[in-house]
C-alpha cells in the first residue's frame, strides 16, 4: 500500500498562468494564476470592477489574453477557439441569460448539446435519433425544474425560469469545466435552493469557477476562493478563511455592500494557512 505522503496529486483540470488583460491603460485581469484539481468547487468574488467576468471570458475563450496561458487538463487553449473549447468540455453561464426566445424550452437544449452528442450526425432526418437528442434535453430540463415547460416559447419564461435555462443549457454538453456568473443573480429564495440542489448534485468530475455576490451560495457550493482586486489575485484559499481574511475586507471596504454580498460573510480573522499574491503580501 502507497504510504499517504507518496500520494501524487491529480493533473489540474486548469492552470492559468500569469494571465493579463488589458483595455487601453486599464487592466483587467493583471498576472493571474490559479491551479484547480479535478472536481474542484471554486468561487472568484471581489468589488464590482475586480475582473471576474473578464477571467471568466478569458477562460471560455470569449476573450483574448495579452498575457500568459491557460491549459485545460493538461493541453494548451490559450489561442484556442470558443467552439473548441466547448469541445474540450468548457461550458458557461451567463449574467443575462442566453436563450433564443423564438425556440421552445426544449429546443433551445436540444441546440446547446447538438455538437456533443454522439448520434448527432443527420439527427434531424432521422427521428429515432433525433428523439435521443430530446430525450437527452428533457432529462436536463427535469433537472433544472423546467420539464413542465419544455414545449412553450423561451420567450415566455421568467427570469429565473431563464436563468434555469441558461444553466441546463451549460450542462448539456457534459462539461468537464463549468463557469457559472452570478447565476444566483434575480433569482427568488426557493429558485437559489433549487439552484444549491443542481450544484450539489453535480458529479465530481466537473469542476466548477463561479463567479457570484450571494454569499449563501459561495459558502455552500465553493470549498476555495480567489479573491479580485483591481485586476490581482489578493488572496486564494479556502472559502472560510479567504472571505475571514482582513484584506479581504478592507478590498470592500469603499464598496457599496448589496444584500448578501461579500462584506456582509467578511467577519473575523484568518488563520495562516492562505495563499496571497506577492503584492498582498506588502
Amino acid at each position: 500500500m502507497t504510504p499517504a505522503s507518496d500520494a501524487v496529486d491529480p493533473a489540474p483540470v486548469l492552470v492559468l498562468d500569469h494571465l493579463t488583460r488589458r483595455y487601453g491603460s486599464l487592466t483587467a485581469v493583471d498576472d493571474v494564476a490559479l491551479r484547480l484539481p479535478p472536481g474542484a468547487r471554486h468561487a472568484v468574488i471581489g468589488p464590482n470592477g475586480a475582473g471576474k467576468t473578464t477571467l471568466l471570458n478569458l477562460i471560455a475563450g470569449t476573450d483574448r489574453p495579452d498575457r500568459g496561458t491557460i491549459a485545460l487538463n493538461g493541453a494548451d487553449v490559450t489561442r484556442a477557439s470558443t467552439a473548441k473549447r466547448s469541445r474540450l468540455g468548457i461550458a458557461r453561464s451567463f449574467q443575462q441569460p442566453s436563450v433564443i426566445g423564438e425556440l421552445t424550452v426544449l429546443d433551445n437544449i436540444v441546440l446547446a448539446g447538438w455538437a456533443h452528442h454522439p448520434k448527432r450526425r443527420g439527427a434531424w432526418r432521422s427521428p429515432s435519433r433525433y428523439r435521443l437528442h430530446t430525450e437527452s434535453a428533457g432529462r436536463h430540463l427535469e433537472t433544472v425544474g423546467l420539464a413542465h415547460l419544455a414545449h412553450r416559447p423561451a420567450s415566455e419564461l421568467s427570469h429565473g425560469q431563464r436563468r434555469m435555462l441558461d444553466l441546463a443549457a451549460a450542462l448539456a454538453g457534459d462539461p468537464r469545466l463549468l463557469l457559472l456568473d452570478e447565476p444566483a443573480a434575480g433569482l427568488t429564495d426557493g429558485d437559489i435552493g433549487r439552484l444549491l440542489d443542481i450544484l450539489g448534485a453535480l458529479p465530481e468530475s466537473v469542476a466548477v469557477v463561479l463567479v457570484e455576490h450571494h454569499v449563501e451560495v459561495v459558502a455552500q457550493v465553493a470549498t476555495s476562493v480567489t479573491v479580485l482586486a483591481a485586476g490581482r489575485v489578493l488572496v486564494t484559499g479556502p472559502t472560510g478563511e479567504a472571505l475571514a481574511h482582513p484584506e479581504v475586507r478592507d478590498a470592500y471596504q469603499n464598496t457599496a455592500p448589496v444584500s448578501g454580498e461579500a462584506p456582509d460573510l467578511v467577519t473575523g480573522s484568518a488563520p495562516d494557512p492562505v495563499t496571497r499574491s506577492p503584492e498582498a503580501r506588502g
